[in-house]
C-alpha cells in the first residue's frame, strides 16, 4: 500500500512537469512567430505628427510629394521639404544634401539638423520614408525605405536636374544604414556622410542582449547589413559619432570605418550622445562638414 500511495503522487507531478514543458515550448513558439511578424514594430516608431516646419528657422522651402509604388495601382506618395539654396539662381557647383533620418518621428525633428548643412551653403532634401509624417502608405519596412530613398535621389536627379557629383548622401542612426545601402547603388555621388551609425541590426540586438533567449538569426529579416554593404561604397565616407552614446556603440563606426575604403575620415565626439552631438559639438561640427566637403571637390 505504501508504494503505491508514493506512485500516485510521482505520476501527477511527471504529467504536471511534462505539460508545463509543453505550454513552455508553445509559448516560446508563439512569442518567436510573433517577433518574426511584428519584428518591424520594434525597429521604425513612426509618427504622422510634424511639430516642426523650416519655418522655425526662417528657411526658405517648398513641399514635395514624390510618387512610390502602393497597395493600389495609384500608389502612393512620400513628404518631403525641398530647402532652398541660398542663391537665387541655382548653379552647377551648388552643393545638395539628401537628408535620411533616423528611426523615430519624422523630418520634423530634424530642421536643426538641416538648418546647419544650410548655414554651410548646402541646398537639402528631406523625406519621410512611407509611414512616418505625412507620407502615405504601408508601415514601414527595410526594402520600402531603401526604395523610398532611392526614389529621392531620382528626384533630384531627374526632376531637378542635379549633377550625382554635387551630392551629398547624409544618414542619421538608421538613416545612417539607408545612406550607405543608396551610397553603393550610386556610386557617382559626391560623398557620404554617416552618424551614429550602426553594423547591422544583429550587432545591435546582441549588443543590447536583448531576445538572447531566440534563434535572432533565425527569426530576423530586417537586417540593415552596413558591416557588409560598406566596403563596396566607392566614395569618400565620413564617419562621426558620439563616445557616450547609450543607443549605438561608438565602436560600431569604429568597425565600419575600419573596413571602409579609402578616401574616409572618423570623428569620434567626447560626451556626446546619440541624438546630441551636433547641438554639444556646436561650431565645430559645421567646420567638420564644411572640411569634408571642401576636401570631396578638392579631390574633384
Amino acid at each position: 500500500m505504501s508504494i503505491n500511495r508514493l506512485q500516485l503522487p510521482f505520476d501527477l507531478l511527471f504529467k504536471l512537469v511534462i505539460g508545463l514543458v509543453i505550454i513552455g515550448a508553445i509559448a516560446y513558439f508563439c512569442v518567436c512567430i510573433f517577433l518574426f511578424i511584428q519584428q518591424t514594430r520594434l525597429i521604425f516608431f513612426p509618427s504622422p505628427v510634424i511639430e516642426k516646419t523650416p519655418e522655425l528657422f526662417n528657411l526658405p522651402y517648398e513641399e514635395v510629394w514624390l510618387p512610390v509604388p502602393g497597395r493600389t495601382a495609384k500608389g502612393d506618395r512620400i513628404h518631403g521639404w525641398w530647402i532652398k539654396p541660398k542663391q537665387t539662381d541655382t548653379k552647377s557647383h551648388d552643393k545638395v544634401l539628401l537628408f535620411l533620418h533616423g528611426n523615430g518621428i519624422n523630418i520634423g525633428a530634424n530642421i536643426a539638423y538641416a538648418s546647419r548643412f544650410y548655414q554651410l551653403g548646402f541646398s537639402v532634401l528631406l523625406i519621410d520614408y512611407r509611414g512616418y509624417g505625412r507620407s502615405q502608405g504601408a508601415f514601414p519596412n527595410e526594402s520600402r525605405v531603401y526604395q523610398d530613398a532611392a526614389t529621392a535621389w531620382n528626384h533630384l536627379v531627374q526632376q531637378r536636374k542635379i549633377s550625382p557629383k554635387h551630392i551629398f548622401i547624409y544618414g542619421h542612426s538608421l538613416g545612417g544604414a539607408i545612406a550607405i545601402d543608396l551610397a553603393i547603388k550610386h556610386p557617382e555621388a559626391a560623398g557620404l556622410i554617416v552618424e551614429s551609425s550602426f553594423t547591422s541590426i544583429r550587432d545591435v540586438v546582441a549588443y543590447r542582449n536583448l531576445f538572447r533567449m531566440f534563434p535572432v538569426n533565425l527569426i530576423l529579416t530586417q537586417r540593415f547589413e552596413s558591416i557588409k554593404k560598406i566596403p563596396m561604397v566607392k566614395m569618400p565616407v565620413l564617419f562621426i559619432h558620439g563616445m557616450e552614446d547609450s543607443s549605438v556603440p561608438f565602436f560600431m563606426s569604429q568597425k565600419l570605418y575600419a573596413i571602409a575604403p579609402e578616401p574616409k575620415q572618423l570623428i569620434l565626439v567626447p560626451n556626446a550622445g546619440h541624438n546630441n552631438l551636433a547641438d554639444l559639438a556646436g561650431v565645430q561640427y559645421l567646420q567638420w562638414i564644411d572640411d569634408f566637403s571642401k576636401q570631396v571637390y578638392v579631390r574633384r
